[in-house]
């Protein structure tokens, strides 16, 4: 059974997504770990409600953090790590270890609004600024640039004249919950059949 390690920095709402497709079976994988930069996420006690191990890794500098993400990763030997709303930029390191093992889900239609600054309703706010007539969200590999990786899918929505940042950040969220366990899911059944 492929393994599953979660990055995440929030509540995250993601993270609960993947959690409830494998407890329903629809994503046959095994979730074996949270990575956490911050000890108030929310995402932590969604891992421990449904017995996933934690480990919070706070960014001090780099020469700590780097070698201590490295060694935390390895210990649970991924076959895809999962970036959901984790807000540190993936070290270069790991992304040559794990080159086309790390996904990540963003709250826009790549390339658009996408890059350093460019996260929760900060993508929301632009889009709504440049009176864009559709968002979305997208799943992607990363690599050594912001939302730079190959496109694994994506899912749009419409933007209404009504609608602020914050309602379309909810809509945005809405799809993010269904594309991620769809791309896990499409990402393993390529790699099972490789």
């Amino acid at each position: 059974m492929h393994k599953l390690l979660f990055f995440a920095s929030g509540s995250g709402t993601n993270f609960q997504a993947v959690i409830d497709a494998v407890e329903s079976g629809s994503l046959n994988t095994k979730i074996v770990g949270l990575i956490t930069n911050r000890e108030d996420a929310g995402a932590i006690h969604r891992a421990k409600d449904h017995n996933i191990p934690v480990e919070v890794i706070p960014f001090s500098n780099e020469d700590h953090y780097i070698p201590n993400l490295l060694k935390t990763v390895e210990t649970y030997s991924p076959d895809l790590i999962v970036l959901a709303g984790y807000l540190k930029k993936i070290p270069d390191p790991l992304i040559e270890t794990y080159r086309n093992r790390i996904i990540n889900i963003h709250p826009s239609l790549l390339p658009k609004y996408g890059g350093k600054g460019f996260y929760g309703l900060n993508v929301h706010r632009a889009v709504i600024e440049n009176r864009d007539p559709v968002s979305g969200c997208t799943v992607h590999f990363v690599n050594e640039t912001y939302d730079d990786g190959a496109i694994i899918d994506q899912a749009s929505v419409k933007v209404s004249g009504e609608d602020n940042p914050e309602t379309l950040a909810k809509k945005i969220l809405r799809e993010e919950h269904k594309l991620l366990p769809e791309s896990i899911k499409k990402i393993l059944t390529q790699k099972h059949t490789q």
